[in-house]
């Protein structure tokens, strides 16, 4: 198990997607620089893994990367590693499997989506991706998921993606299970799982599935309110929710 003391400090952010649910915005910019309450979403990410720990992080970048690019340049908390897709879009799992390589693929990462964040953690205790490093245990585990009940998430569809069960196992969930949560776009896992995956662009689901087969998929709940920004009307739904806390 990680110390609490040593947290995860690399990180791979997903930020190349084609953000297509959230035209015409994205016509004109990449989804991760849509302005939520006058900043843009990839900062609140760049916040949560920073206050977590990270000194270093690999960015994806396709959509408007010139824009990605400029935009991350001006960041000096933490060293930024462009993972370039210009070419050729590589999925949620081809695009991690990319970006470790300009990482130390013999320690723990963590990975985190571009498009969602988190606010209202409780005060005094350690954030979610904190826990989250200190609970992965490579020995058990191939990934160790962030989670978040559907009654604390703003601008999700609504769907139930796995249920956790009292050891804290993960498995895709279905219609009467008892404790269903939604993934929230956050994971520590040890590159070693990226081993045996497919070539080129692939979707995280088939690791999510194989690990749920082994055993060995985790989860690990979030104790604050997720926000995900996927359409134009979610952006007003993110910004009253920041309102009311305040942030």
């Amino acid at each position: 198990m990680s110390d609490q003391a040593n947290p995860i400090t690399q990180a791979m952010i997903l930020a190349a997607g084609l953000g297509t649910r959230l035209r015409p915005i994205t016509e004109h910019m990449p989804k991760p620089l849509v302005p939520v309450a006058g900043r843009p979403m990839i900062d609140y990410v760049l916040d949560l893994l920073i206050e977590a720990g990270v000194t270093i992080a690999a960015v994806n970048v396709h959509h408007f990367a010139d824009l990605m690019e400029a935009h991350l340049a001006r960041e000096s908390r933490l060293e930024i590693r462009l993972s370039d897709e210009r070419e050729n879009l590589l999925n949620s799992g081809g695009g991690l499997a990319k970006g470790l390589t300009l990482l130390d693929r013999q320690k723990p990462v963590l990975a985190m989506n571009a498009d969602l964040f988190w606010i209202n953690e409780p005060v005094g205790e350690p954030s979610v991706l904190r826990r989250a490093a200190a609970a992965f245990d490579p020995d058990r585990m191939d990934m160790l998921m962030v989670c978040v009940p559907l009654s604390r998430t703003t601008g999700h569809n609504g769907k139930k993606d796995f249920n956790l069960a009292a050891d804290g196992t993960l498995s895709r969930y279905q219609d009467g299970m008892d404790n269903p949560v939604v993934y929230a776009g956050a994971l520590a896992f040890h590159p070693r799982v990226f081993m045996q995956a497919p070539e080129g662009a692939f979707n995280l689901n088939i690791l999510f599935d194989r690990a749920i087969a082994a055993g060995r998929l985790y989860g690990l709940m979030l104790k604050g309110d997720w926000i995900t920004v996927g359409t134009p009307e979610a952006i007003a739904e993110a910004e009253a929710v920041l309102k009311r806390a305040g942030a």
